[in-house]
């Protein structure tokens, strides 16, 4: 009696292999794990037209049989008949997307190279036409030389010829070209292949093809990538000064309504200085905070956003990372606590570590209030040409600021620490759409929303413990009431050290407390000179005007290159040590990324007034 035939399908990750699978064997399914692995085994029965039964086993899905992951190790091993205690297949049915049939023929040549019987399940082509793709199955049976059978594994749709077709596959040569050639000309043929068996195609998907081709482009790709992310900084602040005025103004109303209703004590300096003065510095920046988030979300919304971390891929392959990493490292300039926390998704633990590291070096959207304060203040708002804004060409640079110095720091690590090479990447595109917009309404009042939380809570309680460790104890009088108090003199302990960077007793004030948030700069220093003021008018002058009186150019920019390289909030520290399991890690985090903001502030600060500023 003759051995049971052993059938293994294996695909690209939603390629509808389990849709298939289950369309084929219905309940006679067994779920075990691998030997020695947690990788789950699905396997069925399965019988045949001519009445033969077989053995069907759904592998992993896979991109490629180097493995990159568990999955990819299990899916490698059982097609090669290397895997200890499982019986090679006879016969390999590969799973090919209709509606994605380029990115998924890549992988099949690849199995083809096996030389093994294997016959092409054409998946979802349902799909496919109904987003205005006909492809012809036998003009890609031809191109590959096996069988190529369509089918709609969820309407049952071509099941009885796919069986037939397993029936009768025989064994078979390598494909001609398939065995020696690598990734790249893989992925040229997959091209021309998919190209070759498109009978007609919707005018929505050429128009989709064209715009890959140019946002795609490894030379034009990053550039439409680069001009769209100045547009964005522009935008922050050419569209957001209208508004921000706005509730600058109303802060200003509320300081005189109190000043004016309360009688003179403890309680309207609490109000006027402290929560006032330290929490309407930070709502101000609303505006800027959601127009940056506007622009995120319809990135991401429209499909743009993949595409990005597709082209990052090139780039980061260079300083030891993948475009894995550029997903989470998106994410931190919102936070680095989610961006640190997609980091799951990278299965290399090396990539995966550096990726952490270097996660509080993007500029969260904590960082934008101090950005955008100090710039105002510093930089003239007018054009350098073309309607360019020098106030947004800052802005735009500090940012660039941030991801060069996060790839430098990438780079030394994958090299050192975290020594190894990058790991592959693969992803599926999503369709382009346009962005809806309850959903854009919908995300940046989710956003509008933690920002404001973040105000009325972490930012008025640190700007309430700031106002009474400066107002207590009680100056006398002729002295200055910041420097009697509690926190000038922890400030002046501070200052000692950070006074050859060109930072003032103030300024070493303000980053204490902006560890709890990093917005808390801007209201710690806001609160502190609405303490030290000596009359109402100067209590009410803007934070701006009263930075402009007291600090100088090449101390703002220091400032500003501080902000750039410090540490996020300690709850990014608090993340990263439950993310790596110990504080080896968050500690040498804290000690690279302090270091790097003293060097980054000192050198600015001692340029700066070498050449004059």
């Amino acid at each position: 009696m003759s051995r049971q035939r052993k059938i293994a399908l294996v695909g690209n990750p939603n390629a509808g292999k389990s849709a298939l699978f289950n369309a084929l064997t219905g309940a006679r399914q067994k779920i075990a794990n691998y030997p020695g692995v947690t990788v789950e085994r699905k396997s069925g029965r399965f019988t045949l037209p001519t009445g033969e039964p077989i053995e069907m086993t759904d592998l992993p899905g896979a991109y490629g049989l180097d493995a990159t992951s568990p999955d990819e190790e299990v899916t490698s091993k059982v097609v090669r008949g290397q895997f200890a205690g499982e019986a090679e297949p006879d016969v390999l049915v590969v799973v090919l997307d209709a509606s994605n049939l380029e990115q998924h023929l890549v992988f099949a040549q690849e199995l083809l190279a096996l030389g093994k019987p294997t016959v092409v399940a054409l998946n979802m082509i349902d799909l496919a036409e109904r987003d205005g793709l006909v492809l012809d199955p036998g003009v890609l049976a031809e191109e590959l030389g096996v069988p190529v059978i369509p089918t709609v594994a969820v309407r049952r749709r071509g099941l009885a010829e796919l069986g037939e077709a397993i029936a009768s596959a025989g064994q078979r040569e390598a494909g001609p070209g398939l065995t020696d050639i690598g990734q790249t000309e893989r992925r040229v043929a997959a091209h021309a292949m998919a190209n070759a068996a498109i009978l007609s195609e919707s005018r929505q998907r050429r128009l989709h093809a064209s715009l890959d081709k140019v946002l795609l482009n490894p030379w034009a790709g990053p550039l439409v990538l680069f001009a769209i992310l100045f547009v964005i900084f522009q935008a922050v602040f050419a569209w957001a000064t209208p508004f921000a005025d706005g509730l600058e103004a109303g802060v200003g109303f509320l300081h005189d309504s109190v000043t004016a209703l309360m009688p003179a004590g403890l309680v309207r300096d609490l109000i006027t200085e402290g929560i006032i003065a330290g929490v309407g510095s930070v709502v101000v920046f609303l505006p800027q905070i959601v127009i940056l988030f506007a622009f995120i979300l319809a990135m991401e919304a429209s499909g743009y956003m993949a595409r990005a971390a597709f082209l990052m891929d090139r780039l980061m392959a260079h300083v030891g990372l993948s475009g894995r990493s550029f997903i989470p490292l998106l994410s931190s300039f919102a936070c680095a606590i989610p961006g640190i926390m997609a980091t799951r998704s990278i299965s290399d633990p090396k990539d995966r570590l550096t990726t952490i590291l270097i996660a509080p070096m993007m500029t969260c959207s904590a960082r934008l209030p101090v950005y955008a304060v100090i710039i105002a203040a510093f930089i003239p708002n007018r054009s350098v040409g073309l309607g360019v804004g020098l106030q947004g060409l800052v802005l735009f640079a500090l940012y660039v600021a941030g991801v060069l110095g996060a790839m430098l720091v990438a780079l030394i690590l994958r090299r050192s620490v975290t020594k190894g090479a990058a790991s592959g990447f693969i992803m599926e595109l999503p369709k382009y759409q346009l962005p809806r917009l309850s959903d854009l309404a919908i995300g940046l009042w989710q956003r509008a929303w933690i920002f404001l939380r973040r105000a009325g809570t972490i930012i008025f309680t640190v700007t309430v413990v700031l106002w009474l460790m400066l107002s207590f104890p009680r100056a006398n009088p002729g002295e200055s009431q910041v420097d009697a108090s509690i926190a000038g003199k922890v400030a002046n302990g501070l200052a000692v050290v950070v006074e050859p960077i060109g930072f003032n007793r103030d300024m070493a004030l303000a980053l204490i407390p902006a560890m709890a948030a990093r917005e808390v700069a801007v209201s710690s220093l806001a609160t502190t000179y609405a303490v030290d003021a000596s009359d109402e008018e100067e209590e009410a002058a803007e934070l701006g005007d009263q930075l402009q009186s007291r600090w100088t150019l090449p101390m703002a920019l220091a400032f500003l290159a501080w902000f750039v390289f410090a540490p996020q909030c300690m709850s990014t520290i608090a993340v990263t040590r439950r993310e790596t399991n110990g504080w080896k890690w968050p500690a040498f985090m804290l000690a690279y990324l302090f270091g790097l903001a003293y060097l980054a502030a000192g050198a600015t600060y001692w340029v700066a007034v070498a050449a004059g500023l």
